[in-house]
């Protein structure tokens, strides 16, 4: 085998690790929107890389668990005087521990491959340091999300919107970073050059990320909830509680207060601006609809699902499987998006 074809190999090779990771990534954040619809994300109030992978084996295991969740202001404020038992405890323990070993499962399968690719030399000229970037968002992701976890052991009975919306975030920012990172090797194998960020790719990338960080903080604020109660209830969608404009919107603290901290503001700009992002997305799926029509019917199914998914998980009162799907679709554009804009960027390359 020639070096060249050699090189192509295992260009294509390294393409499909970084898609299987990607989708390991995937999965993470439909977990994480169960740890934070059920309310379990601070039910473990340690960090233990090594030791925490096990859960608890015994009685007194979890009662020391159970005792230590029992000194956070959820429990002393929410789900102690609601009657929380050892075996409701269990319940959310398993979703943040679930979380955590998946954390620590994408961890080793990326590292431990990279390591093997770098000794062998598989790794083409140029993409080192973008993998070690990528290595390195996973680890700020690990920092980030025990730093969100600890505003809720200390300080609230929830975690902080902000830092929720931080984790969620860079865990989408390292995920368009796997994609991309995926499809130019997947370009590189087949001889191509890689794709460049246009201007317009740029601008899509910013309206959705936008998009995005107001969902990550409706459910911090738990806004999905300020829109209405009860299953298909047409005051919840389009209107809130029967307004365009919902009431209760607090100005006091001054406007950029509002936008960032009202949960019926959030709420309300979270809505509409979908509408604009999905204007910006057919755009961008009409213009590489002749050169890669595949990421053209991603880009429409991706967002199309997810609308819906919004639209039902506010009119079914935030259904806990209704929300899980809905974070988890917008995992999936984000992957759509990036399969877009990396096929626009090798279209005008």
């Amino acid at each position: 085998m020639s070096k060249a074809v050699h090189a192509q190999a295992s260009a294509a090779i390294l393409a499909r690790w970084l898609l299987v990771v990607a989708t390991l990534v995937v999965l993470i954040v439909a977990v994480g929107g169960i740890t934070r619809l059920t309310e379990s994300g601070v039910s473990i109030t340690e960090w233990k890389p090594v030791t925490g992978t096990l859960p608890p084996l015994n009685d007194a295991a979890w009662q020391a668990e159970y005792d230590a969740y029992r000194q956070t202001p959820q429990y002393q404020q929410i789900n102690g005087p609601a009657g929380m038992t050892l075996e409701t405890y269990k319940f959310i323990y398993f979703w943040e521990w679930f979380h955590r070993l998946i954390a620590r499962i994408i961890g080793l399968a990326f590292a431990l491959p990279l390591a093997w690719f770098w000794v062998k030399g598989m790794i083409p000229a140029g993409y080192k340091p973008r993998l070690l970037a990528l290595l390195a968002l996973g680890a700020l992701q690990g920092t980030v999300g025990w730093w969100m976890v600890k505003s809720g052991i200390v300080n609230d009975v929830r975690v902080s919107h902000f830092r929720l919306a931080t984790h969620l975030l860079v865990a989408l920012l390292t995920l368009g970073g796997l994609v991309w990172t995926a499809l130019d090797l997947r370009a590189h194998a087949r001889g191509e050059g890689r794709a460049r960020l246009t201007g317009f790719a740029a601008f899509t990338l910013a309206a959705l990320a936008l998009q995005l960080f107001f969902g990550a903080l409706v459910a911090g604020l738990r806004a999905g909830y300020v829109a209405g109660a009860g299953w298909f209830n047409w005051d919840a969608w389009p209107l809130m509680q029967g307004r365009f404009v919902p009431d209760g919107i607090a100005w006091a603290g001054g406007t950029i207060h509002a936008f960032l901290n009202d949960p019926f503001l959030t709420h309300f700009v979270h809505r509409w601006w979908a509408w604009g992002v999905v204007a910006i997305l057919i755009v961008l799926a009409r213009k590489v609809r002749a050169s890669h029509r595949s990421a053209s019917i991603a880009i429409h199914s991706a967002f199309g699902t997810q609308i819906l998914l919004g639209i039902a998980t506010v009119m079914s009162g935030m259904s806990l499987w209704i929300a899980v799907l809905h974070q988890l679709c917008g995992a999936l554009l984000v992957a759509a998006t990036t399969l877009g804009v990396h096929a626009l960027g090798r279209r005008t390359a």
